[in-house]
């Protein structure tokens, strides 16, 4: 009887030695790769950076950050990513689609967590069932910014779609736009790019054929909206987006997450994967934002107050002052 009951008091510690194993750890080192630098993406490091800090101080568990930014650049990223593994980082937040990619291949050789931030859609990305990833995603209600612009402007015969095809989250809410747009009868404009004077030109030949222009969560648009917004505005062309960031570049409206919640939550999710060992799913942020420039409504005469029997929350911006 003595040996049975050692037996099982030994089988519980080796148990309880397993389950503690991630808390007990007292310090971390987290790598934050930014994908490129635009305001969105800024925002998440910020949030996630503060809420880092902030758990640490909570927990008592001290938590080393270190940033890095990819310049939007393949080679760039992975050469990030061997450092990440090289250096025995604990924990690797990629910020945007293509520095994750990057650091889920950089990683796969390792049991190091990648907890992604604002991946629009995880599956297309195949960031989705692997053992050491997951995060968060900003996915885009395509079909509710699209009502925004019919109730706004119910007139608009030809839609623009500008997006680069080198952008992962761009392929669903494009392809979502097209089909929206085909139901509705409305035609719609394609033009891409790839570089800044690329998108720029796209730009200019939509704001001499479109009624309006659609942007989803693009990475290579944002980085250029500022000159995009000014060529739409002054040809009268409201520019419709997927995230905050555009509207405040001087893009007209969207409709979506908020970014420091979503960075706030990528780093909640990166700490209890290091104490817990657990990976979770995805976690798919609320949207319903709605964002509207009040300076370009008042350029382009548009009265957006239908906005505000759309949604809970409409914030009013001005277009921000480099």
């Amino acid at each position: 009887m003595k040996k049975v009951i050692s037996l099982i008091l030994a089988a519980f510690m080796a148990l309880s030695l397993c389950t503690t194993a991630f808390a007990q750890k007292e310090s971390y080192k987290i790598a934050i790769v930014q994908q490129l630098d635009h305001p969105s993406l800024d925002e998440i490091r910020t949030a996630a950076q503060a809420k880092l800090a902030a758990i640490a101080q909570e927990t008592g568990v001290e938590i080393e950050v270190k940033e890095f930014n990819g310049q939007n650049d393949t080679s760039i990223l992975n050469q990030i990513g061997a450092q990440v593994v090289q250096d025995g980082y604990d924990a690797v937040l990629p910020i945007a689609t293509l520095a994750a990619i990057c650091m889920t291949t950089a990683t796969e050789e390792t049991d190091i967590p990648v907890v992604y931030a604002a991946i629009s859609d995880p599956a297309s990305a195949g960031l989705t069932d692997l053992g050491n990833v997951t995060g968060t995603s900003d996915a885009l209600n395509t079909a509710f910014i699209l009502d925004m612009i019919f109730n706004l402007q119910p007139d608009v015969k030809t839609v623009g779609l500008l997006y680069s095809r080198s952008e992962t989250n761009s392929e669903l809410p494009i392809a979502q736009a097209k089909e929206y747009l085909d139901e509705k009868g409305v035609k719609y404009i394609e033009k891409t790019g790839n570089t800044t004077d690329e998108i720029l030109s796209a730009a200019s030949e939509l704001a001499q054929r479109c009624d309006v222009v659609f942007t989803p969560t693009d990475n290579v648009v944002m980085a250029a909206e500022s000159a995009v917004a000014e060529i739409l505005t002054q040809a009268g062309v409201a520019h419709y987006t997927g995230a905050d960031s555009f509207v405040a570049s001087g893009a007209f409206a969207t409709c979506g997450v908020n970014y420091t919640e979503l960075g706030e939550k990528t780093a909640e999710m990166a700490f209890q994967i290091l104490q817990t060992g657990e990976v979770p799913p995805y976690h798919v942020m609320e949207g319903g934002i709605i964002t509207v420039n009040t300076e370009v409504a008042a350029q382009l005469s548009i009265d957006y107050a239908p906005f505000f029997d759309m949604a809970n929350t409409v914030n009013e911006i001005e277009t921000t002052q480099e």
